[in-house]
Parts: C-alpha cells; sequence; structure tokens
C-alpha cells in the first residue's frame, strides 16, 4: 500500500470512529436520566431491547445511585456486565428461543406495577429481532420465516418494522400499554432513516398509526411467500397494533438521544480538522444498495472532474439504510454491495477513496462493519482473478473485499446509529 493510499484510509477510518463514538451509551445516556427524588417513594424498572441495550443499561446502573432492577436483551456478543439489571443475549437479524423467553419475561417485569413507579425503556437497534415474541397463534418459526423473507425481499427497514409490528405481543407499543399505569420514559438511540420512533424496534413504548392492511399491502407488494398463519392474523385484523390517543400511552415520553446526523457530524468535524471540505448528503438515504452506489460514485466524479458540485479537496458524507435484493449466493451486507457499486462506478479514479460500513459493526450476517475502497481496488481485485462484476451481480461484496484484505472489522461496537458512507476526494 502506497503512502497515499496509507492516508487516506486512516482519516477515512478515522471519521467512521468518530462517528461511531458520538454514538456510545456512555456519551448520550446520563443527560437524560431523570433524578431518583423524582420518584419518590416509586420504583425505577429498566427494560430495553437492541444492540446498545446492555452498554445503556450500564450507564444507568453507574449514574443511578437508587435502588433499581430490570431485563434487558441484547445481541450475542454485545453484553455489558451490570449488577442490579438482568442482561440476556439473543440472535440479530433471526431471532431465536432465548429472544422469544426474554420477551415473555419482559412482559411478566412490568406487571403489576403501580403510579408511582417509572419504566426506564433503553432501545436501539436490532430490538425488532431481539424482541419476537409473537401474537397468539403465531410460533417463533413463523416469525423466523417472516424475518428471512423480509431481509432477502429489499424491503426498507420502515416497511420490514410495519409487517413485524402487526405480527408481534409486545411491539408497536404493546410493551408501553402492559407498563401501565406506570410511568415510562423510553430512550432511543436510532438507527432508521426519518428517526422515526415507531421504526426503532419497531416500536415497542410507541403509538402505531399502521395497520394489518399496510402490512398486507408490503407483502403484496414484495410477493412475500408466508405462512399461512401469519396471514390469518394479518387478513383477521387480530393483528391490529395500540393505537394514538390510547389512554394506556398518556404517561409514555419518548426521547432521542443519538442519531445517525449526530454521528455525520462528529465525523465532519473531524475531517474538517483535516483540511478537508465536508458535505453531509444526507442521514436517511435509501434504496437499493448497488443503485445508491452508482449514485454516489457519479457524484464523487462530478466533484473530481468538475469541482462540482463541491471543491476538492472534500469528504462527502451519508447515512441512512440501503437494501439488498438477494439474487445470488454470496456474503452480501448492503454496505460493501454499495462500496462495490461505487467502485464499478468510479473505474479506479486516481483521487477518490471511500468508506461504508454500519455502526453496530455488523454489516448483513457477517461479524464485518464494512470496507475501504481506494483508486487500486479493481486492479488489485482482478489480478487476482476476482471479477468485480461478477461479485456484485452474486451479492459477495463480503467475499470481494475480504481476499483484497480491505474489510473494516471492529468487533461490537455496543452502540448503532446505521449505515455510515464517507467518499475523500482529493485535489
Amino acid at each position: 500500500m502506497n503512502q497515499a493510499v496509507s492516508v487516506a484510509q486512516a482519516l477515512l477510518r478515522s471519521l467512521f470512529d468518530a462517528a461511531v463514538a458520538s454514538a456510545q451509551p456512555a456519551v448520550c445516556i446520563a443527560p437524560h436520566l431523570p433524578s431518583p427524588k423524582s420518584l419518590g417513594n416509586g420504583r425505577l424498572v429498566v427494560i430495553g431491547a437492541g444492540k446498545a441495550s446492555a452498554a445503556m443499561a450500564r450507564v444507568v446502573e453507574d449514574h443511578w445511585k437508587g435502588p433499581l432492577s430490570g431485563l434487558v436483551v441484547t445481541r450475542y456478543g454485545y453484553a455489558v456486565a451490570c449488577e442490579r439489571i438482568e442482561i440476556v443475549e439473543a440472535s440479530h437479524p433471526v431471532p431465536d428461543a432465548a429472544g422469544l423467553a426474554a420477551a415473555q419475561r419482559m412482559l411478566e417485569v412490568v406487571q403489576g406495577l403501580q403510579a408511582d413507579d417509572l419504566v426506564l425503556c433503553l432501545i436501539s437497534g436490532g430490538g425488532s429481532s431481539l424482541l419476537p415474541l409473537p401474537l397468539d397463534g403465531l410460533t417463533l418459526e413463523h416469525k423466523q420465516a417472516v424475518n428471512r423473507a423480509l431481509l432477502k425481499s429489499g424491503a426498507s427497514i420502515n416497511e420490514m418494522n410495519c409487517v413485524r409490528r402487526h405480527l408481534s405481543a409486545i411491539k408497536g407499543g404493546r410493551l408501553a400499554a402492559a407498563c401501565w399505569p406506570a410511568r415510562v420514559l423510553t430512550l432511543l438511540i436510532s438507527d432508521v432513516p426519518g428517526d422515526d420512533p415507531i421504526n426503532i424496534a419497531s416500536g415497542p413504548t410507541v403509538a402505531d398509526p399502521t395497520t394489518c392492511e399496510d402490512a398486507l399491502g408490503i407483502v403484496r407488494r414484495y410477493g412475500l411467500d408466508l405462512p399461512q398463519p401469519v396471514m390469518e392474523v394479518l387478513r383477521s385484523g387480530r393483528g391490529e397494533s395500540v393505537k394514538p390517543g390510547d389512554p394506556r400511552l398518556a404517561r409514555s415520553e419518548v426521547r432521542i438521544v443519538a442519531a445517525p446526523q449526530m454521528a455525520l457530524e462528529a465525523a465532519a468535524q473531524v475531517a474538517r480538522d483535516a483540511g478537508y471540505g465536508v458535505c453531509i448528503l444526507g442521514d436517511a438515504i435509501e434504496g437499493e444498495a448497488r443503485d445508491v452506489g452508482k449514485v454516489l460514485g457519479a457524484i464523487a466524479l462530478q466533484v473530481a472532474q468538475r469541482g462540482q458540485p463541491f471543491p476538492a479537496p472534500c469528504v462527502l458524507l451519508s447515512g441512512g439504510e440501503t437494501t439488498v435484493t438477494v439474487r445470488g449466493s454470496g456474503r452480501g451486507g448492503r454496505n460493501v454491495e454499495c462500496l462495490l457499486s461505487m467502485g464499478l462506478t468510479l473505474a479506479g479514479h486516481p483521487r477518490i477513496h471511500a468508506l461504508a460500513a454500519d455502526t453496530d459493526g455488523v454489516d448483513g450476517q457477517e461479524e464485518i462493519a464494512g470496507a475501504v475502497l481506494a483508486p487500486d481496488t479493481l486492479a488489485r481485485a482482478l489480478a487476482h482473478g476476482i471479477k468485480p462484476a461478477d461479485a456484485l451481480a452474486s451479492n459477495d461484496g463480503h467475499g470481494f473485499f475480504q481476499a483484497l484484505g480491505d474489510s473494516v472489522v471492529t468487533g461490537p461496537t455496543r452502540t448503532n446509529v446505521n449505515d455510515f458512507r464517507a467518499i475523500l476526494i482529493n485535489a
């Protein structure tokens, strides 16, 4: 690796690290905790789900001097030791029996609360799969089949969560309703485009304006072949969630404590400090990963070749959540698919480098956050007998970049503010 490539990749990685650091629970949770004095004689019960939830729980324990108890479920490998809050690990993105048991117990934990009790709910991305409690008449196997079908379909995260909410006994406001008459304060780390609380972990403590008919429309739109009991729940309307105005949610408050835009702004400051102009293209970019990659590549070329709409040197930042319609048998990952598509568009432009990674450290189902792209990436691949276009056609972004040693591996970051993309364009 020549020095210019090494310097560019080091800067890109520092931008990604700054984005992840800005969304750490240690930074964003404590300012939103209530005072123990505000509870009077009430209890504090902590519940939560998501990839960041265990780290969030640890912060609560560190800052809460009064008594507390609770239960939080996180992804395997994302646990953080707590003394008073029980931490359970379960599977993501396809749910398992551990998540099912944790969701059942969570509803039990909040039974019998009083009006002066406070439920502190810690929610982050991944919670949908980690709380897979199905409605009566459905099984865990049904929920697993639905998740697999959705993950392969190309549906957006908002569409996926709409379907999930209407098959769940705990999402779509049902968890908050179960806490009544206690107060509920939900602290959210957003991993969804637009930061709508109903779509973060499928909104277990948030009223849901969508309907079973909306969920059916998504099933039809993507031609999903779902089990008959699932279709019966949706067609009959049995899966209707808790709606706006429900009195059981009258004492429920929701706060977003970290979000993709905050992470992009943290990265932007690092780039400015390094002498680069910065443009944040958007924090909620959606669409097919390979199509987004083409568009971002075309914008980068316009900057490099025309100085439009921004002069080089500059860094283009973006976030959001793309999707992948699985056609091949490769090792997938929406960030690496986006990056590989971008690389084909850039065709080895000598002044453009890029990084695309998921802030939770997991892109797709691989324990790999993403990858970096250099001007010589395509040439090195061809020298190794790897055809970039074939890798993209087979959805094998991870296989492609890993073979070149260009994967970005972080291990569990214990947070999640979704996709992060940075394109560095030198003068």
